[in-house]
């Protein structure tokens, strides 16, 4: 196991053993129907990440922190940790890949109440990928409709589209999970290809292009604050919000054909690729930049609609627009996919509210309908504060950001702490799992308490960032909620695998 991705299965002999069989181990009955190859799994991480999706709708918040500069190089260092914190994940999920994913593997290593408080952290985080996703589509197609009908995107009518846009996703998650992983697939190559040809006009078309010494070095601070250093700390928000939802690959395990695997080769893959090609976008539209403030300030709303605008004309913007809506709308299908699995799976650990009703599976899709609307409900509600505030939309990427990121680290560590007890999976990283563990956890615990601080300045009610507060909501939910499912919630006990939980428990003191 000394190999970063080996091929083989060490602990099974064969790595196309019987993942129905690994599911019953891990306490579960095989409801969901296993119609995901290896590739399909790697889709859906790629497309939730979605290159076109993160940068293009953060673009405009990073030209005021930091500017280019932070931009380019935010986006090779942090891709470079969230690397890290991929390949420690991956190794996890090969251990335990389960719809639960996250809490689960937290619940096995560390014990029931670390379970529960990952479970709510990584539901949170998805339901604000979802609102933030979709939200960014819903802007987009707002500048669009602009561009081409003279259409004014207010806050009242982006939300209508928004709302439209949810129930798409939500319709289309209903017809099974062969149709969603027919679309990541499509989706992969839409992102690569929209991509090269986004980039490709931008560099052939214009007749001005910016410096070299301008993309790399240029550095713009908007944010009222006066040291330098914050600013472009706060400015990583762009690059860290576009890398996340990679655990979708893990939630999608169950549907996963040798998800051992493929789904931390998913998880793996869809970071690295979309790291590249995302340096390669953000250095196109930066290149392509004709007028820096009338970029920032442009009347569609949407700073990398102008730059289109400006470089290509009427014709090519909108051309490229709807490349990246369609984009978008791939990454908005495949999180509602993820975070409904999320709610599937903490509910048949009877860990929600109405636990009974969000894990319902349809007999006729093997789809959980339920979860699926549950999912998109909640993504509307966290934005609805957009419709009355300009800095919302700010404010529920950080949700993602500190709600998603966090959990991901949680299994990490806890798979450090354990020592020899965590028995690995098929996919190992050997004798590198320990630095790049530590890399992941140290990294993760920066960025999530610089994504709680505010983000402008002065700090009023417009301008707060309300990630911190709900993330406070959601963890004082989570304990009041416990006291109450305590007695119901719990991952199924296994003879392999109860005796980890239970040592785990014992060594916190809680059982």
């Amino acid at each position: 196991m000394s190999s970063l991705i080996p091929e083989g299965d060490p602990q099974h002999g064969d790595p196309q053993h019987d993942e129905e069989q690994r599911l019953r181990e891990l306490g579960y009955r095989p409801v969901l129907a296993r119609r995901m190859g290896g590739f399909g799994n790697f889709a859906i991480s790629f497309s939730v990440i979605s290159i076109l999706s993160g940068c293009m709708t953060l673009y405009g918040f990073g030209m005021g922190t930091g500017g280019p500069a932070v931009m380019l190089w935010g986006w090779a260092g942090v891709g470079l940790f969230v690397l890290c914190v991929g390949l420690a994940l991956a190794e996890v999920t090969s251990a335990y890949p389960t719809s639960g994913a996250l809490y689960y593997m937290a619940d096995r290593l560390g014990g029931r109440r670390w379970g529960w408080y990952t479970g709510w952290l990584n539901l949170l985080g998805l339901l604000g990928a979802i609102a933030g996703i979709d939200y960014g589509a819903a802007l987009f197609t707002g500048a669009f409709a602009s561009i081409q009908w003279g259409f004014e995107p207010t806050p009242g009518r982006t939300m209508l589209i928004f709302l439209g846009i949810l129930l798409l996703h939500a319709l289309l998650n209903l017809f099974g999970v062969r149709l969603v992983s027919v679309l990541n697939s499509v989706s992969v190559w839409w992102h690569l290809a929209g991509v090269a040809v986004i980039v490709g006009a931008l560099v052939i078309v214009p007749d001005h292009h910016q410096s070299a010494s301008f993309v790399f070095t240029k550095f713009v601070n908007d944010t009222g604050w006066s040291n330098p250093v914050y600013v472009a700390a706060i400015g990583l928000l762009l690059a860290q919000y576009t890398f996340s939802g990679y655990d979708a690959s893990a939630h999608l395990s169950e549907e996963t054909s040798n998800a051992s695997v493929s789904a931390a080769r998913g998880i793996v893959r869809s970071i690295w690729v979309s790291w590249i090609a995302g340096f390669v976008l953000l250095a196109g539209l930066t290149f392509a930049i004709q007028n820096y403030e009338g970029t920032r300030s442009s009347a569609t709303g949407v700073p990398p609609a102008q730059i289109l605008l400006d470089g290509l004309g009427t014709d090519g913007a909108t051309a490229l627009l709807l490349v990246v809506i369609v984009a978008q709308l791939f990454c908005g299908n495949a999180e509602v996919a993820a975070a409904s699995r999320m709610v599937f799976a903490f509910s048949r650990d009877k860990a929600l509210p109405g636990s009974a009703l969000w894990r319902k599976v349809s007999n006729r899709t093997q789809t959980p309908v339920a979860a699926v609307w549950l999912a998109v409900l909640a993504a509307a509600l966290l934005a609805l504060p957009s419709l009355y505030s300009v800095t919302a939309y700010g404010a529920v990427t950080a949700i993602n950001v500190i709600g998603i990121t966090p959990a991901y680290a949680i299994p990490v560590f806890l798979r450090l702490r354990a020592g020899d007890r965590f028995q690995p999976g098929p996919w190992s990283l050997g004798r590198w799992s320990r630095p790049i563990g530590w890399v992941a956890v140290v990294w993760v615990a920066c960025v999530t308490v610089l994504f709680c601080l505010p983000q402008s300045s002065p700090v009023t009610v417009d301008s707060m960032n309300y990630a911190s507060i709900a993330l406070a909501v959601v963890l004082v939910l989570a304990s009041v909620w416990w006291y109450v499912a305590r007695r119901s919630y719990g991952t199924p006990t296994t003879a392999a695998y109860g005796s980890d939980r239970d040592q785990a428990e014992l060594a916190e003191g809680i059982v």
